[in-house]
């Protein structure tokens, strides 16, 4: 934090690769971040790419579980993340980009009103 300045650094899960086109989320890295004093953050829509597995590439891009962005961005805000990180699109399977990662943008509202539920949730439990 020293080198960026107070209040400029964010910590953030975004998975890690063992070499099988899988990313692994451990939820116990959420709280040891935060003993470091600075906010923490899920990258929830990178956390369910599958490197190199994307049908309709011959394993050049990135293929993706999108049912599990809001499983990965719930567990991570119930383990104490400051904030989510994820990718929405009008028409997921069309994107440019990470489409088989992105959520539907019509989707978008409920989503973030269940994570902003269960955010409120945990910090009152936290707090008692």
């Amino acid at each position: 934090e020293e080198a960026a300045g107070p209040g400029l650094t964010i910590l953030c899960e975004r998975g890690t690769a063992f070499g099988y086109n899988n990313l692994v989320v451990d939820m116990l890295s959420i709280p040891a971040m935060r003993q470091l004093g600075v906010p923490v953050t899920i990258d929830a829509t990178h956390a369910v790419q599958l490197p190199g597995a994307r049908a309709d590439s011959d394993g050049v891009s990135t293929g993706g579980r999108r049912e599990g962005v809001p499983v990965i961005a719930a567990a991570a805000v119930a383990a104490g993340a400051d904030g989510v990180f994820l990718e929405f699109h009008p028409d997921p399977d069309k994107a440019l980009c990470d489409g088989p990662s992105c959520l539907p943008l019509a989707g978008a509202r409920e989503v973030l009103s269940r994570l902003k539920a269960l955010h409120g949730t945990v910090r009152q439990r936290n707090a008692a």
